[in-house]
């Protein structure tokens, strides 16, 4: 044995098995790379070619729903569970999408895809825009039933007759716990957004869920006014809506409204003012046009009230012929006419004529209220709150 150390016979031994497994080792990392770089090589043209290379799955079509705000792995999910990419070629189609930058850009919607398209065919139909959801609807004030049906089929949601038969229909009256005939006065004027698969009966009882909600508040609000018109008339929610309906048809002047709600609250309210007949031209017009079943004289309307209309008792909304609110709301009124009967403003006021400004002039007696519409006629005003104004003077 040498001195400080092993035997010379064994070092050579222990140098010759190390040089062996360096050997190896080096021959090992030598095969790896040449395993890794064809490996790569055969990656790249298999990525070169991959784009238009056609998927393995059928020809028959495939619809995916992509949720609104999915993220790019869930899409990709979805995608290969319903078979329009394989799940082996996943990572390609990843790295492919993850390239062109537009992983953040695939449309919510419903895509029609099939299993044999290419993978640049796949990320066409899922960058195509998707056809609206919603659609967005304006019902302005003092519209009638008529008149929304007519928007809403513009819009898209039917037929008017269609629209109109949902609005008239019992059965769906009784579970919105609606009297009368109609939803007429509970279509709340408003602009919505409507799913565009939405049927005529989810959209009535969208538009009155929203007149519900508006009516709680200014209830809430004028809680004082509620309850006196219920102590002194009577009334309950539905004869507040039919005045306000009467209210929104008879101006166009925001500030006059509770000055014309308190008018008609005055010919119901004051013991002087008999018969206590509203006669206001709006409530005839509705009887004439918007009624399904309309009294012969309504026949012969042709869009201005002749003494024949004026006159007419079987027109159940002539509030000219009988006293007191009509059968039911003439249009559907909006916040402002709804708050203007709640809260009205208090005057001695029975009557009012209509100026040429839009807005009307307003007195105590019938004889100012007649010389103001001997003013006003000569001016060339119609329409006002009596039936003097509102007849042809040629018509019979």
């Amino acid at each position: 044995m040498s001195e400080g150390g092993a035997p010379p016979q064994r070092k050579r031994r222990w140098f010759k098995r190390s040089r062996l497994a360096q050997r190896v080792a080096l021959a090992l990392v030598i095969l790896s790379l040449a395993a890794g770089g064809y490996w790569l090589e055969r990656t790249v043209t298999r990525l070169r070619a991959y784009p238009e290379s056609a998927g393995r799955g059928g020809s028959a079509a495939i619809t995916v729903e992509i949720p609104r705000g999915a993220s790019f792995p869930r899409v990709l999910a979805l995608l290969v569970e319903a078979g329009v990419i394989a799940e082996d070629e996943a990572i390609f189609f990843k790295l492919l999408v993850l390239h062109r930058g537009v992983a953040g850009k695939v449309t919510a919607g419903e895509h029609r895809l099939r299993g044999d398209m290419t993978p640049n065919e796949v990320i066409a139909e899922l960058l195509r825009p998707q056809p609206a959801r919603e659609r967005r609807v304006t019902i302005p004030e003092g519209r009638n039933i008529l008149e929304v049906a007519a928007l809403l089929s513009a819009a898209g949601y039917g037929a008017p007759e269609e629209l109109l038969a949902v609005m008239r229909d019992e059965a769906l009256l009784r579970e919105l716990e609606i009297a009368g005939e109609s939803v007429e006065g509970y279509l709340f004027p408003d602009t919505y957004l409507f799913p565009a698969a939405a049927t005529p009966a989810q959209i009535v009882r969208r538009m009155v869920a929203r007149h519900r909600q508006v009516y709680a508040g200014l209830a809430r609000q004028h809680r004082e006014g509620a309850e006196e018109l219920r102590k002194g008339l009577g009334w309950s929610d539905r004869e507040i809506v039919i005045m306000a309906s009467i209210v929104e048809k008879e101006t166009g002047a925001r500030h006059e409204r509770p000055l014309i709600a308190g008018v008609f609250l005055n010919r119901l309210r004051f013991p002087s003012f008999q018969p206590k007949r509203l006669e206001t031209d709006p409530t005839i017009i509705y009887g004439c046009t918007a009624l399904v079943e309309k009294s012969p004289a309504c026949r012969q309307f042709e869009g201005r009230i002749r003494r024949i209309h004026l006159r007419d008792p079987d027109n159940p909304y002539n509030t000219y012929t009988h006293e007191g609110l009509p059968p039911g709301p003439i249009t559907n009124p909006g916040r402002e006419a709804l708050g203007a009967v709640l809260a009205p403003k208090k005057s001695r006021f029975l009557y009012f004529v209509a100026r040429n400004d839009g807005t009307h002039q307003f007195s105590k007696n019938l004889a100012e209220h007649e010389a103001a519409v001997e003013k006003y006629m000569r001016q060339g005003a119609v329409g006002d709150g009596s039936a003097a104004g509102a007849i042809d003077p040629a018509a019979p």
